[in-house]
């Protein structure tokens, strides 16, 4: 009985109050009340992509809209190849052809809520990922029509955390409140990196945990996830987001 109860005020201050907290903010700030009211527009964060031959890779992520923003975000990825004029930017949603490439700006608001870059990519690395990150992009088994589910997913995250996994050289994690993030595509219960640097085990996205050297040690509980980073020091709070180096 005692496991019980502390089992679940352990639930309670971990994952419920932050979320709870997460939510009050979101009730409370003010956003757009549907898609159409919303600012898609550039955020202006990313350099002309004429302005330099180098080649670029970049991990967004935005808190979401409608109710799903209280506690979510949304990651999408941004690549330029070398002497290129122009990014591309992939997004798996909801509606329409699930991967859309370049339906927003690279770097563009999503529901009004300005991008977070998580992390990015320049030079000949860049060069030498692109063609992998096609590749995880080409690999990912829910790209038609219908493949996706807001939670436990798979939806936008977990798209770009197959990527992240399947390109580990990326280097980054998507952030605690990309919900879906650790649903595994084709139900997997465990996946190992490429390149065997992170372990993740889940029970469909709902209940889970990974460990290694990019993740740090982190717990899931119902799509939400809290831990902390000892290679780059930080706490990670379910819904509110990762704070530290």
């Amino acid at each position: 009985m005692k496991f019980l109860q502390r089992l679940f005020l352990a639930i309670l201050f971990v994952y419920l109050l932050p979320a709870l907290a997460s939510a009050g903010w979101w009730y409370v700030k003010d956003r757009p009340g549907n898609w159409r009211e919303a600012d898609w527009s550039s955020a202006n964060i990313l350099p002309k992509p004429e302005d330099s031959d180098e080649a670029a890779v970049y991990i967004f992520s935005a808190t979401t809209g409608g109710l799903k923003g209280a506690v979510a975000s949304h990651s999408w990825i941004v690549t330029k190849q070398e002497g290129g004029k122009t990014y591309d930017r992939y997004d798996k949603v909801g509606w329409g052809s699930p991967i859309r490439r370049n339906a927003y700006a690279a770097d563009a608001r999503w529901y009004s809520n300005l991008p977070h870059l998580v992390t990015a990519i320049r030079g000949d690395e860049a060069t030498r990922l692109i063609p992998k990150i096609e590749a995880a992009i080409q690999s990912y088994p829910y790209s038609k029509p219908g493949a996706y589910r807001i939670w436990p997913g798979p939806n936008s995250n977990t798209f770009v955390a197959h990527v992240l996994r399947s390109v580990p050289e990326i280097g980054a994690v998507l952030p605690p409140d990309a919900v879906g993030r650790d649903y595994l595509p084709e139900g997997k219960l465990f996946a190992l990196d490429a390149d065997g640097m992170d372990a993740h085990a889940t029970l469909y996205g709902l209940l889970g945990i990974s460990v290694g050297a990019r993740s740090g040690l982190e717990l899931h509980f119902m799509g939400l996830v809290a831990g902390f980073d000892v290679m780059r020091p930080g706490v990670k709070i379910p819904a509110l987001g990762r704070f530290g180096v």
